[in-house]
């Protein structure tokens, strides 16, 4: 108890303190400061090299790609001005706004789009979004190191030419997604540490990164040269960097921070009718991730009978707090199938039960499983570690899980909380056995859940392999076909449940906590937060 006093403690002083930031009486007008916490420290806000939502949510802030997303979701051209389609459906030619410019003043020239698209395909990069360049023509010779096979050219300065290897109905929203965004070479090259000091961190979009404190603040101002200067609100944004969610409580409740994008567990039934209290939908799934290649989760029947000892409505219910759903498959409600009035969910189907009344039923299937494995009733079963980063909502999950696993299969495992950015390097270098993981889709399309568990994928973090699964998401990307391109996903999702590498708890509900003053802020359900257009009405 005294630590998190003290902790809160801490954490109060840190915003006090950046609250003084505005500057005495300068005679000049003040400048307006919108402050917000949306996570820690950020484990990368290099491009090619974000694996994680709240880096995302301040490339969106910092870079701006080929296109951008609106507030309905919906691609338009951002750096581009225009752009065309060939009759194939295969190739696509943006042509560049005349002023596209990065926040130094230079030219944004189309060869820098060839240049960081090449990058973060590059095996010497090894960018965990690597492979969604994988519809552009030449990508597999590219991440293999012949990187002039990928397909994307500089027609002239102002011209940037790309062939799909198939009709892709999300590329424009590819486009949009920050490992598309460009950078600079002349300042990345030979530089490693060129996106951890604002002195370097050349950027092209609304705002620009101008103080990082590290662990405690990053300050982003308007970029003067972005070409829509005049529709951003704030002057500043202030991104407290702060993750006990008991100490962004508190710094909310003072009125230190207009937002915060979690909160404990404990308070959201005091919060739930509050105007400050807000409630999205979100295109994700919360689940348990096995390091597969350490026994005995190399195993899927251990990792079946782990999953169905879950009694996820408890998990929704009490944990939860927020309506999440109990998820019995991985990919989740809201994207369509073939039909686009059906949704792939609906057509898929479940994997396993999750009525309450069938859980005793999946708990006697799961002892059953752990059985045939060579561990009745729990009986050699290694004690185990489960890892997760700290908020009270995951520690509470985990606690819930150890507990689940101990009475219904008599097996033990012990909690690991780590520090976000060492846990997300935890379990991409499959340093773990047992994770909390989370997925929010990349853009609205079923792909984007199934492509992040092909062989050797960047953000494949269960180390999992299957040629057939393999074989299909290629299979996938190589068509424009509808019919086939839902079949095969659903076809591949089916592998996915029965082998097992995750186990779903439930399908994401997004909250959060702001002023209700504030005006012009929206979420996208893929979890991006906008704060360029928000103020705070008087």
């Amino acid at each position: 108890m005294t630590k998190k006093i003290l902790a809160i403690m801490l954490a109060l002083m840190l915003v006090f303190s950046l609250g003084a930031c505005g500057g005495g009486d300068t005679g000049e007008e003040e400048a307006t400061v919108l402050t917000v916490n949306i996570g820690p420290e950020p484990d990368s806000i290099d491009p090619a090299n974000n694996e994680a939502v709240d880096g995302a949510t301040l490339l969106v802030h910092g870079f701006e790609g080929l296109m951008k997303l609106d507030s309905d979701g919906m691609p338009v051209p951002g750096m581009a001005s225009e752009y065309t389609i060939s009759e194939d459906l295969l190739t696509y030619t943006f042509t560049l706004r005349d002023d596209a410019v990065w926040n130094d003043g230079e030219p944004i020239t189309a060869d820098q789009f060839v240049y960081s698209w090449k990058r973060a395909v590059s095996p010497e990069t090894a960018a965990p979004y690597g492979y969604m360049y994988d519809v552009v023509k030449g990508y597999t010779e590219a991440s293999e190191g012949n990187l002039d096979a990928l397909a994307v050219t500089a027609i002239d300065d102002k011209t940037v030419e790309v062939t799909l290897n198939a009709p892709t109905p999300y590329f424009l929203e590819l486009c949009a997604f920050p490992t598309y965004s460009p950078v600079r070479q002349d300042i990345v090259e030979g530089n490693d540490a060129w996106a951890t000091d604002p002195s370097t961190y050349i950027s092209n979009g609304p705002y620009k990164l101008i103080e990082w404190e590290h662990n405690s603040y990053m300050l982003y101002e308007k970029n003067e040269y972005y070409y829509d200067l005049d529709t951003l609100v704030p002057d500043q944004i202030k991104f407290v960097l702060m993750e006990d969610d008991n100490a962004i409580l508190a710094a909310f409740q003072n009125g230190e921070i207009s937002f915060a994008d979690t909160m404990p567990n404990d308070e959201i039934d005091a919060y739930t009718d509050k105007p400050e209290f807000n409630k999205e939908g979100q295109l994700g799934t919360y689940f348990i991730c096995f390091q597969t290649q350490k026994a005995p989760f190399d195993n899927p029947d251990v990792r079946k009978a782990l999953s169905l000892a879950i009694d996820r409505n408890y998990i929704c219910e009490q944990i939860g707090k927020a309506g999440q759903v109990p998820a019995a498959a991985f990919v989740p409600t809201g994207l369509s199938d073939i039909d686009p009035a059906e949704e792939f969910r609906t057509v898929g189907g479940d994997f396993y039960s999750v009525d309450p009344a069938d859980y005793e039923a999946n708990v006697k299937e799961a002892q059953e499983l752990l059985a045939k494995a060579g561990y009745p009733n729990g009986e050699g079963f290694p004690k185990f570690e489960y890892i997760l980063n700290e908020s009270t909502g995951h520690l509470q999950m985990a606690e819930a899980l150890q507990n689940m696993w101990k009475e219904k299969l008599g097996i033990e495992c012990t909690l690991s909380q780590q520090e976000w950015s060492v846990f997300l390097n935890t379990r991409q270098n499959g340093e773990y056995q047992v994770s909390r993981h989370g997925w929010l889709g990349d853009y609205n399309d079923p792909i984007s859940f199934i492509d992040m568990w092909v062989t050797g994928g960047g953000n494949n973090d269960a180390k999992w392999s299957n040629p057939e699964y393999d074989a299909l998401v290629k299979a996938v990307k190589s068509t424009g076909d509808r019919t086939e391109r839902y079949t095969k996903m659903h076809q591949a999702e089916e592998i996915l449940m029965t082998e097992l590498p995750i186990a779903p708890i439930y399908y994401y509900v997004d909250i959060f906590l702001k002023d209700p003053n504030m005006e012009g802020f929206y979420t996208s359900p893929l979890g991006y937060k906008y704060f360029m257009y928000t103020s705070i009405a008087e």
